[in-house]
């Protein structure tokens, strides 16, 4: 792809997608002003990194897994300052009750990395498999599997509501 249409395909993306992309990055950061650094810190690798993008995938896919290790990134400095809504509770503490959908933020807090990367990426994101797994770095096959431990771990945490 050429120099020029891969930077105005990048600019589209942002253009089109920023506020998938902002509400993933706010899911693994747990702050929205943070996150919004970390999309933008993300395109702006992007753009630097485009010479590396070899097109044999999708663009969008290519450049959600540099979001994604630009918010994973932030979220280890922030985790080492215990900074980290995980560890103070912040946007993801819950009173337990199914229908809270802070509940629902904190089963999904607990889920393994990849497994909440994989739910955000699918849920929050809308992304497709492929896509998924090319942000990722994983086949598609580990995206169906991840995905399906996910809604296990998931069920799991569900209570039944009396009646």
């Amino acid at each position: 792809m050429r120099d020029d249409r891969l930077v105005a395909g990048i600019e589209d993306l942002y253009r089109e997608r920023y506020r998938q992309f902002l509400r993933v990055a706010t899911a693994i950061l747990g702050d929205e002003a943070i996150a919004h650094d970390a999309v933008q810190d993300g395109f702006a690798e992007a753009l630097r990194q485009r010479t590396s993008f070899r097109g044999d995938g999708a663009l969008g896919a290519w450049v959600w897994r540099i979001v994604l290790n630009t918010a994973l990134a932030a979220r280890r400095v922030r985790a080492a300052r215990r900074e980290d809504p995980e560890v103070q509770g912040g946007p993801l503490s819950s009173n337990g009750d199914p229908a809270d959908e802070a509940g629902v933020w904190r089963w999904i807090a607990a889920l393994p990395e990849r497994q909440r990367l994989a739910v955000f990426l699918r849920y929050y994101a809308d992304l497709d498999y492929r896509s998924i797994a090319t942000a990722l770095a994983v086949d598609v096959g580990t995206v169906s599997a991840t995905l399906s431990a996910a809604h296990q771990a998931l069920r799991r945490s569900l209570k039944e509501v009396p009646r």
